[in-house]
């Protein structure tokens, strides 16, 4: 069993789009070090980036939820900071950080070219970040490579962008599916404990029963 007094939390709310990218790490004991994750890698994030070395925590990953330009215009900078943390992304979105046009940068008149991934996932993967473990879910709809990555027993989920407090990922992207995404709410994200907690790509934190009973797009069975 993983000593979950010792995982901490940090959410950035990055860029024009207030983008929430956060700084996950494990310490070994009370005060500063241990190993650290970077969840997304929004624009602007030199608070991020200070955040995660004053922490002391060898940053040993950079996980990405999805490859729309809001969640890795930072990543360059984040590689640049921590050249040894691999970045991970889902292999339906491989192509999707150094084209503008699938990473959607160019839509707003943006364009610009993130480094690759240095590892590519599927989903079903478990991550160990010193005693914990984080399960990669595969939660497509919102982005077709868009991910969940869970802690069983912290109770936590990181959602990206497919499910929020009282509200849904967007769906109208050329690349988005509607089907898909009600599936991995309903089918894959509600069948979590209801406690969970879950952290998203925009907007405050929520609970899986909370979306269950009251989301107005997506309710539980």
């Amino acid at each position: 069993m993983a000593d979950i007094d010792h995982i901490e939390i940090e959410r950035f709310s990055l860029g024009p789009f207030e983008t929430n990218c956060y700084l996950l790490r494990v310490s070994t004991g009370a005060g500063s070090g241990g190993e650290g994750w970077i969840i997304d890698a929004g624009m602007d994030p030199d608070a991020m980036i200070n955040r995660a070395r004053a922490s002391g925590a060898a940053i040993t990953r950079v996980v990405l939820t999805h490859a729309h330009a809001d969640h890795i215009a930072g990543l360059a900078a984040v590689k640049a900071a921590f050249p040894e943390a691999e970045a991970l992304l889902h292999r339906a979105e491989k192509a999707w950080p150094g084209d503008p046009n699938l990473n959607l940068s160019a839509a707003f008149d943006a364009p610009f070219r993130a480094p690759d991934a240095d590892r590519l996932l599927e989903g079903g993967e478990t991550l160990e970040l010193g005693p914990t473990r984080w399960r990669v879910i595969h939660t497509p709809g919102h982005s077709p490579g868009g991910i969940t990555l869970y802690c069983e027993e912290a109770g936590v989920a990181f959602v990206g962008d497919t499910l929020f407090a009282g509200s849904i990922g967007r769906f109208d992207f050329p690349t988005s599916n509607e089907q898909d995404l009600f599936h991995s709410i309903r089918d894959t994200l509600y069948a979590l404990p209801d406690a969970t907690r879950v952290l998203p790509g925009h907007m405050g934190e929520t609970t899986i029963g909370r979306e269950k009973a009251t989301n107005p797009f997506v309710r539980g069975a």
